[in-house]
């Protein structure tokens, strides 16, 4: 047993070394033992060959009875050295398995684990070609023939999806579909990305004008290729539309814009997708061994059927059609909503001198920027973290090894300070009217995002709008009848409009593929996101890991991808290594493959 007096890299060193002997000789009651009664081991790909989280000591035995034989891990090795703060120490590692190499994280506290994490970080055989491994380019000698890296460039453009079909068709080519397809060049795995746009970005490009990420630089890289030093801590959208276009052409990607996937389907005796594609108003049918969804967090727009909405004179639209403020000014604008897009089209609208009003259903969280940035990225994603060692590799794998059951617990002390540090500004919100709140458990705006996706702002200065009455807001009320020149709401108040703009959120992503696959896959697969907090719009029961993102599904060879930029980022490299082991034949046997408790 760890001796918890000594120090934390000797105490960490010990267990690991306990944990590994126990390991190797198939002693699975005394690794057991070495976890704590309220302990948690979060695995991504390496032992579960999924996404998964084993929570509490049985959990673990189960898994371990199941996998160990077959995962054979060895050679785990301390990193660096272990700290200590609040009686927890943690501590790096690396450590190979029979087919990988991979890297963790463990959290101990009296000499036991809390947390542990383990993460496939490398298949044995299918390295990246990288640093000592990277190719020549250059060909040197003499040799009849031969072509360049263009002509070789232009071939597999050509053949790729005609006389060759790829590996992975990626449906999606937003900041998701495109990490992911570097992800995959980078192991050899043959993909297409299919595009409905016209260019790589414009799905950045054609949102409304005031759009700029709401999350800072530090937190936004794509895969491989940081942003320059110089980036703004907050870009816009245009500038984010180009870096992405910018990537595509430099990450050698075979990207399909103007191409719109129109029906697929599973060739069973192929044991293929069948995938029905217009690239450029031309036919293509691709039949790829692996389908991946990569369109964001959500589905298709939730437009809410208002009576009368089909006679209003004025112009109307989801947030996702929004031209922008412009051809506002002097008008009278109605938006239905009070999240991200809300505040920005009506801070925007306000900027150019319409006259906004924010119709407020429900309680919305308020995270300000500058807070949000000092209490809860600041640690993990800054110029402050960059100095203390933890860039966004280490801050992704830090963040990943909290498992999500306790995820809260770490959170709502960071939002218990943001109401003290920005009380002034949430009592001026509420004597508006506008209605707050801090999540069902008080735990911010983070786990709102997972459980739900949605019921947050993060304020980079609409609410100040909102709280002096710039914005006009009515709260706690919806929209009961639409009109030729005004909305009625449910309070009975008319409220004349020139404009109504629906920000009313979008719904699950495998809403998608009711279309193109059919209702009953969509369904087989369920719902996508939530983790079954049984919190608002996140029901039950526990799921212990997002549903269905960036691991194996109900439906064979069918995939999610999606997030943030963080998440895009940070698990494209999961997804990537399970589909290529897939590709090279490697034995990926899933350890509890999620059940689908949630249709569409």
């Amino acid at each position: 047993m760890t001796d918890p007096t000594t120090g934390p890299t000797q105490a960490a060193a010990q267990w690991l070394a306990d944990f590994a002997a126990a390991l190797a000789r198939g002693d699975i009651d005394t690794a057991v033992s070495l976890f704590e009664a309220d302990s948690y081991w979060r695995d991504l790909v390496a032992f579960t060959w999924n996404i998964r989280t084993q929570e509490g000591p049985e959990a673990i035995r189960a898994m371990l009875q199941a996998r160990l034989a077959d995962t054979q891990p060895t050679t785990f090795a301390l990193e660096g050295e272990a700290t200590e703060a609040d009686g927890v120490i943690d501590a790096w590692f690396t450590f190979e398995t029979r087919v990988a190499r991979g890297r963790g994280h463990l959290r101990l506290r009296n000499g036991k684990a809390w947390t542990l994490l383990t993460t496939m970080t490398e298949l044995k055989g299918f390295e990246e070609k990288t640093g000592d491994n990277r190719i020549k380019g250059a060909e040197h000698g003499v040799h009849k023939g031969r072509k360049n890296w263009l002509e070789r460039r232009r071939d597999e453009e050509a053949a790729l999806g005609y006389t060759e079909q790829p590996e992975v068709v990626i449906i999606g080519g937003g900041q998701g579909g495109i990490g992911l397809g570097a992800r995959l060049r980078r192991l050899g795995v043959p993909t297409i990305i299919v595009e409905r746009n016209a260019r790589a970005g414009d799905s950045w490009r054609k949102r409304y004008k005031s759009l700029c990420l709401h999350d800072p630089v530090w937190y936004d890289h794509l895969p491989y290729m940081p942003f320059p030093d110089d980036w703004p801590v907050f870009a816009p959208k245009d500038k984010i539309g180009d870096w992405l276009e910018m990537y595509t052409k430099i990450m050698e990607l075979n990207y399909w814009s103007s191409t719109n996937a129109t029906k697929a389907r599973f060739d069973e005796a192929a044991q293929r997708w069948e995938v029905q594609v217009e690239r450029e108003g031309k036919p293509v049918t691709l039949r790829p061994k692996q389908l991946v969804f990569a369109l964001g967090v959500s589905g298709y727009p939730n437009v809410p059927k208002v009576a009368g909405a089909e006679d209003f004179l004025g112009d109307q639209h989801h947030s996702s059609q929004h031209p922008g403020p412009e051809a506002y000014a002097g008008k009278k604008c109605v938006v239905l909503g009070s999240n991200n897009s809300a505040h920005d089209i009506c801070a925007a609208l306000w900027e150019h001198g319409a006259d906004v009003t924010m119709i407020q259903r429900s309680s919305t969280h308020i995270a300000p920027s500058q807070s949000l940035m000092k209490l809860a990225l600041g640690g993990l994603y800054s110029e402050q973290a960059l100095r203390n060692g933890i860039d966004h590799h280490k801050g992704d794998l830090i963040f990943a090894s909290v498992p999500y059951k306790i995820m809260h617990t770490f959170h709502i002390p960071v939002y218990e300070e943001m109401k003290k540090r920005d009380a002034d500004l949430y009592a001026r919100l509420e004597k508006a009217g506008f209605l707050l709140d801090f999540g069902a458990d008080g735990s911010g705006l983070f786990m709102k995002y997972l459980r739900r996706g949605s019921g947050y702002y993060i304020d980079v200065g609409a609410s100040e709008l909102v709280a002096n009455g710039s914005i006009h807001l009515k709260s706690g009320v919806n929209i009961e009848r639409v009109n030729a020149r005004s909305v009625t709401l449910t309070d009975g108040t008319e409220l004349p409009a020139d404009l109504l703009v629906y920000a009313t959120g979008y719904g699950s992503m495998n809403g998608w593929l009711a279309d193109l696959i059919s209702p009953e896959i969509a369904d087989k697969v369920g719902k996508c996101w939530g983790l079954g907090s049984d919190t608002p719009k996140d029901p039950g029961p526990w799921e212990g890991e997002l549903r269905n993102m960036w691991k194996p599904t109900q439906v064979d060879n069918l995939w999610f991808h999606g997030g943030n930029l963080h998440q895009s980022r940070h698990y494209s490299q999961f997804l990537a290594l399970q589909l290529k082991a897939r590709m090279e034949g490697i034995d990926t046997p899933v350890y509890e493959l999620a059940a689908s408790h949630h249709k569409r």
